[in-house]
């Protein structure tokens, strides 16, 4: 088996007495697409956040293409190549397509920030910033604003500027969130070419698209993986039916 872009081994978080993360050991391989899914309150996003450095784990290891970074700041994390959307859009509304891409690639090489400058007239911030809006069919929209975007072209740009920094792990954290049917489908079909290409973490409430994207499947419930694996055998467990697939699964 190929050895893991993402490894987590006994990672365990508190807040006082509420434990929202419980001894989570799992593991996302190269080019998977790896679907983390839960009830509110599982500790999902609580599990995302210790994973690209903006909480640190009380116990255990995160291991990331080969380094340990459980104590590493989320920027160090980022120029590994770990990319990550968010559940809100985290996108400039007053800013171009185009220049939050490149602002994107800009931050993530290092390069000199201009911020009241126009990132994208340089041509080294352009071609990937291009390149990856391509990727998620947005090119023809580069040159206009930001907040003129649907809600579901703005979680397209959110990917176009995680893409465009040449990640090795997207972490996705409900990229579907407030889509509506088109838009839904839209993105699970730019996963989908994105598929083998990119390991992902997906972390969504959309049934439909974690059955329809995710190679392998785990279940958060209170903190703990209650079940791991291929899809059909998560979709099929009886303890995951009865704690939260129920009728989904009709």
């Amino acid at each position: 088996m190929a050895e893991a872009v993402l490894r987590l081994e006994h990672v365990r978080k508190r807040y006082g007495g509420l434990r929202v993360t419980d001894d989570v050991t799992l593991a996302v391989l190269p080019g998977e697409v790896h679907a983390l899914i839960g009830p509110n309150g599982a500790g999902k996003t609580s599990l995302i956040n210790q994973i690209s450095g903006l909480v640190a784990p009380d116990e255990g290891r995160i291991v990331f293409a080969g380094t340990d970074i459980t104590h590493a700041r989320a920027h160090e994390r980022a120029r590994l190549g770990l990319a990550r959307s968010f559940q809100i859009t985290s996108v400039l509304a007053g800013f171009s397509v185009l220049d939050n891409v490149s602002l994107a690639v800009q931050a993530h090489t290092g390069s000199s920030w201009r911020f009241f400058g126009n990132a994208a007239t340089e041509a080294a911030l352009v071609e990937p910033a291009m390149q990856a809006l391509a990727e998620v069919g947005l090119a023809a929209r580069a040159e206009v604003a930001a907040a003129q975007l649907s809600h579901g072209e703005k979680r397209a740009l959110e990917l176009a500027m995680a893409l465009a920094v040449g990640p090795k792990l997207l972490l996705l954290d409900e990229p579907m969130a407030g889509t509506g049917a088109e838009e839904t489908a839209a993105l699970v079909a730019v996963l989908e070419r994105l598929r083998g290409r990119f390991a992902m973490l997906l972390v969504e409430h959309d049934m439909q698209a974690v059955f329809a994207l995710a190679d392998r499947v785990s279940v958060l419930i209170d903190g703990r993986v209650v079940a791991s694996g291929a899809p059909d055998d998560v979709r099929s467990d009886p303890q995951v039916i009865a704690a939260y697939l129920g009728d989904e699964t009709a």
